[in-house]
């Protein structure tokens, strides 16, 4: 049983329950709405979850050879509009409704206040006819945004338009992301900044076991850390990339505010992890992933204050759910413009990496460049990224 749990990603998870029998799965989660009052679409939940479960028809009958899927076309949607704040954010989340995936897009603002607005897309329902869902999709958003859209149109992306194809870093952003230790390195460096920065890290630590004594036919994981919005997508995450399979799991508050996820496993041959080191090295990656699962810093670009937001790519090629939405409405919250973003997939120290880009639009009333505002943009990014 493999987990990739997107469809909880974003839910007041409480207690979660998984097994198997090899051939059937079983998953209870009992959530509560995280916003009050509730603004959950069970409705939207409930077909996500169908549509992403294999059919119970194909577990009875005989075994056969799986059809190879069709590989989803990478869509090109170009948006024009008047600028605004939020707008991105907005746009996003009507994409998310339509059940469009944003891999990759490219924003600016042109001179007389218009944002011409690119977004490389793949459509998860992929089916035919392509050109009544263009219709569909290019209908609904002109409606949504009304008059001031003057172009909305999707084709299919063209090879100069690159695919997702991961890029090596440009120097000067690895340097601002990936050079400084990720527990520290969103702070400033006044003395009193570290200090903080050590108690939240330790207020935050990740503990993480690996051990074979609990279950003679499975390898016990047991995660204890402070309960957060996407914990258990982070730890099943990187589970999944290690290529094991989960036998039974089970994920608990705790009466101190942390969470305890176990979770009995097999290794990709389908028998315990008996070797020390790879029991280490399960260890330390779960730890790490789960203790720092996004990478955020605002930095200065020229005359320009620019965003930057780290998130790995799993192994099977899917990024972070809903990266751009959370990061937008933390900006919209903030009531900050966006003049220009970008998403781009990269390979660094032997692991992929979607970078998000924006430049800030700068306002009197709150300049950007002082650290305060800076910190500011950078909690909230990381409280409405993580809860």
């Amino acid at each position: 049983m493999y987990f990739t749990f997107d469809m909880v990603f974003y839910g007041g998870l409480r207690v979660a329950d998984m097994s198997t029998d090899g051939r059937w799965c079983f998953v209870a989660l009992w959530v509560t709405p995280r916003s009050r009052p509730s603004t959950v679409r069970w409705s939207l939940l409930k077909q996500r979850l169908e549509d992403v479960c294999p059919s119970a028809l194909a577990s009875i009958l005989t075994p056969v050879s799986p059809p190879v899927p069709e590989a989803k076309r990478v869509l090109l949607l170009q948006v024009c509009s008047s600028d605004r704040t939020g707008l991105l954010h907005d746009v996003a989340q009507k994409l998310w409704e339509m059940e469009l995936t944003i891999h990759k897009i490219k924003v600016s603002t042109s001179p007389d206040g218009r944002a011409v607005d690119l977004f490389f897309v793949t459509d998860n329902r992929n089916k035919q006819p392509w050109k009544k869902r263009a219709e569909e999709v290019t209908n609904q958003l002109k409606e949504f945004l009304g008059e001031p859209c003057s172009l909305c149109e999707i084709s299919l992306a063209g090879s100069e338009c690159g695919g997702l194809t991961c890029f090596p870093l440009p120097a000067t952003i690895t340097k601002d992301i990936f050079y400084e230790d990720p527990a520290t390195f969103e702070k400033g460096n006044t003395k009193s900044e570290k200090i903080n920065s050590r108690s939240e890290h330790h207020a935050n630590e990740v503990v993480v076991t690996v051990e074979n004594s609990t279950s003679p036919v499975h390898s016990l994981v047991q995660l204890t850390c402070k309960s957060r919005k996407s914990l258990l997508y982070d730890c099943l995450r990187t589970v999944k990339d290690f290529s094991l399979k989960v036998a039974h799991g089970r994920i608990g508050m705790l009466e101190n505010g942390n969470s305890e996820i176990s979770l009995f496993v097999l290794g990709p041959s389908g028998q315990r992890i008996t070797n020390v080191q790879d029991q280490k090295s399960l260890a330390q990656c779960v730890e790490e992933e789960v203790g720092h699962p996004v990478r955020i810093k605002v930095g200065t670009r020229g005359p320009d204050t620019e965003l930057l937001v780290a998130t790995p790519i799993e192994k099977c090629g899917r990024g972070r759910p809903r990266v751009l939405y959370d990061v937008t409405l933390a900006l919209k919250m903030l009531d900050i413009c966006i003049f220009k973003a970008d998403i781009g997939r990269h390979d660094y120290n032997e692991k992929r990496w979607e970078i998000y880009r924006f430049l800030l639009v700068d306002r009197e009333e709150f300049s950007l460049t002082c650290a305060r505002m800076r910190n500011l943009i950078v909690d909230q990014v990381r409280h409405i990224l993580l809860g």
